[in-house]
């Protein structure tokens, strides 16, 4: 695969994974008391606490992703995040059908989700994004080191 598929490629699949991270956030942003309603009917202690923290978390790592800045770290933030959200919302096992049936597809939907966060955690942005811009600044910077420290 060569270098400017691979970053395509990143590109696209970095839009399509944020997204669901960016339109969860805004829509508990618009849905404010329902949201914190249903985190409290969940169990969730705290929920006032706790969803201004979710928001954050969905939109920034959502846009952390979208635009590939500190790409690794955003994918690690988002799977720990998914982690006692798929735990918590879409316990299947312990419901009758047909919700158990929804509920499975959710969860597997969500490791699912897990699974491409660790492929960019491990991978990173590829080259249509800030890290990767951020690493040619980096590399057209000068470098002050004596001669004899430079890489030759």
């Amino acid at each position: 695969m060569t270098p400017a598929l691979w970053s395509f490629l990143s590109l696209a699949g970095r839009i399509g994974m944020s997204a669901i991270f960016l339109i969860a956030g805004v829509g508990k942003i618009q849905n404010w008391s329902g949201t914190a309603a249903h985190m409290e009917a969940a169990g969730i202690p705290a929920a006032s606490l706790l969803l201004p923290l979710t928001v954050v978390a969905e939109i920034g790592g959502g846009l952390a992703l979208l635009v590939g800045w500190q790409t690794r770290w955003a994918a690690v933030g988002l799977f720990l995040f998914l982690i006692p959200a798929t735990l918590i919302f879409h316990h299947f096992w312990d419901l009758p059908d047909p919700e158990q049936s929804m509920q499975r597809i959710h969860f597997l939907k969500n490791l699912a989700i897990m699974g491409g966060l660790l492929e960019f955690s491990a991978m990173g942005a590829g080259g249509f994004s800030l890290d990767a811009l951020s690493a040619k600044s980096a590399l057209a910077l000068p470098s002050f080191a004596p001669k004899s420290q430079q890489p030759a």
